[in-house]
């Protein structure tokens, strides 16, 4: 091991090596997260006294580890390329597998499947991940800012969201496409922005000052705000979908939003292979596939249960079941066919 770590492979890899190591972890805690959050969703749908959200303390439990999640990724961007970092997120669906079978006690062969795929294109995507410096200069920032391939990407970004966002405002529509494709636009911003405000943190830290610059702060903002509205529409899809829909779709929209922004922003590939090129594209897809795996096999499992169980939710004393009202369009009404055959005879 030691004659390993101090290679010439070791000595030229070891600042991805450690992206890599710190986007896997984080991406696990925000696995984590997003349980918590959905587990505190349920809790107050079964509570009689409708409460908001953000009155549960369990659900700002989640918050705070999604925040702990995501400074990890942020650090993660300062040492590793956004192509490389931005599709580990299959580590949290593993997460979310690993999780369900410590509650369920039972291992399923789809979780092991999808694992194994998301492990596969993991390791794909780490060997043939682009070599680019990873030291980004505040001066070199702003040339990226004013170049035309990133002003037309931007600009036709602005104008997909305003028409999701008029669709999602005007006509209400909030179908899990439509809040998620918000997110991942953000999302596109958002990695821009941080892997700029790590790499001249990085910088700044090594004695080559870059916090002087008015970029920093452009880019520092840029981050805040389109991490705050990437919580709010996550948030908002959580609430009104199952996890194991969100989640899936939600990493095949944030990797590939962040891989093209790598690309129309840090030119990330442009002196990579073809071989390479096709390789890293092989790697996602496979993750794709395996998280696929994973989610329509949960998916299927729970349709197979007819109610919601309140006493699955730890800390619920309740042991009523809701189950759908055969009568009517309205899921969670108590089906009591007493009541209503009396009424129509």
């Amino acid at each position: 091991l030691e004659q390993a770590l101090s290679g010439p492979w070791y000595s030229k890899h070891k600042t991805e090596l450690l992206g890599v190591l710190l986007a896997a972890a984080s991406n696990f805690l925000i696995s984590i997260s997003l349980s918590i959050q959905k587990c505190a969703h349920l809790r107050l749908a079964c509570q009689t006294e409708l409460k908001p959200f953000y009155t549960s303390k369990l659900w700002w439990c989640g918050v705070i580890l999604l925040g702990l999640g995501e400074v990890g990724n942020f650090t993660a961007y300062g040492f590793a390329p956004i192509a490389l970092v931005a599709p580990l997120g299959c580590v949290s669906i593993i997460g979310s597998a690993f999780i369900s079978v410590l509650f369920l006690k039972t291992v399923r062969a789809a979780d092991i499947l999808g694992g194994a795929l998301a492990v596969v294109g993991s390791y794909l995507l780490v060997t043939f991940a682009p070599n680019v410096p990873q030291e980004l200069t505040a001066r070199q920032v702003q040339n990226y800012l004013v170049s035309w391939p990133f002003l037309v990407y931007v600009i036709l970004e602005i104008i997909t969201f305003c028409i999701l966002l008029y669709f999602y405002k005007t006509k209400a529509v909030k179908h899990i496409v439509v809040l998620l494709m918000m997110v991942a636009l953000l999302a596109s911003l958002t990695v821009i922005a941080v892997k700029a405000v790590a790499s001249m943190i990085t910088l700044s830290a090594k004695g080559k000052m870059q916090l002087t610059y008015p970029v920093f702060y452009i880019m520092l903002i840029l981050m805040a705000t389109s991490c705050v509205f990437q919580v709010k529409f996550l948030n908002q899809a959580m609430r009104l979908y199952e996890a194991t829909t969100v989640v899936p779709i939600n990493f095949v929209f944030f990797t590939t939003s962040a891989i093209i922004s790598g690309v129309v922003f840090y030119q990330e590939f442009q002196s990579a292979a073809l071989l390479s090129v096709f390789m890293f594209l092989f790697g996602c897809l496979l993750s794709f596939l395996g998280v696929f795996v994973i989610a329509i096999n949960k998916k299927e499992e729970h349709s197979q249960v007819p109610y919601i169980d309140c006493e699955c939710i730890p800390g619920q004393k309740l042991t009523g079941k809701i189950q759908p009202d055969s009568y009517g369009s309205c899921y969670g009404t108590l089906n009591n066919r007493d009541d209503s055959g009396k009424t129509q005879s």
